[in-house]
């Protein structure tokens, strides 16, 4: 491994950002912001799913989370959540944000019989439990079957600037970065989102696969 290591955070709003972006606004422009960015929620899923409920959450890292409930035809419900600014940038983006919001409901309805969200974590027990009995072998599962048969690296390591984090990357390049990064609390909240935390890490790989010319 070499000694570069990229942090990939996606888009999703960490700490100061948020509360940077609040008060860059007013109140009453932030709550019209939530509100537009919940309706414009609603109205995506509505194109593919009947029943579409909805609420606003806060989380005290990441700011806003929109937390949606469709039902399938067997009347079950699914939830996941979505950050703020991940859903505001698919809406300016005008790329395809109902394909893109519908796309993690249809991956929780190939297990029949609905979900629910996670509890929260109430403790670091609880956390640290959620982190070597799920959330590790998940990625350490997803990463090597992604990239089957070629040798990867994948594990826990520490990061001088976000601490603890899920490392992956590729042994067999030695010129330049290999590894990408994601802070274990990143993933984590992923998790807790009904969300899969690895794709955060499948993400960072392809990137630095780009990055050597491999893709």
């Amino acid at each position: 491994m070499t000694n570069e290591t990229t942090n990939e955070t996606t888009n999703e709003p960490v700490n100061g950002e948020a509360e940077a972006a609040g008060k860059e606004m007013t109140e009453e422009n932030w709550n019209e912001l939530l509100k537009a960015v919940f309706h414009n929620g609603i109205v995506a899923l509505k194109m593919s799913f009947s029943d579409v409920e909805g609420q606003v959450l806060n989380l005290d890292n990441y700011g806003p989370v929109f937390v949606f409930r469709v039902k399938d035809q067997d009347n079950a419900d699914y939830y996941c959540g979505f950050f703020l600014r991940e859903l505001a940038g698919r809406f300016q983006s005008g790329n395809s944000p109902e394909i893109w919001m519908a796309s993690f409901f249809h991956e929780l309805m190939k297990n029949k019989g609905g979900n629910s969200m996670p509890k929260p974590l109430a403790s670091e027990e609880e956390a640290k439990a959620a982190v070597d009995n799920v959330l590790v072998p998940m990625c350490i599962a997803a990463v090597t079957e992604e990239f089957a048969p070629e040798q990867v690296h994948a594990g826990l390591a520490w990061n001088e600037e976000h601490g603890p984090v899920f490392e992956a990357g590729f042994p067999a390049i030695t010129d330049g970065n290999n590894v990408c990064a994601i802070p274990l609390h990143l993933l984590l909240t992923h998790l807790q989102l009904n969300r899969d935390p690895s794709e955060l890490l499948l993400q960072g790989m392809y990137k630095i696969r780009e990055e050597h010319g491999l893709e």
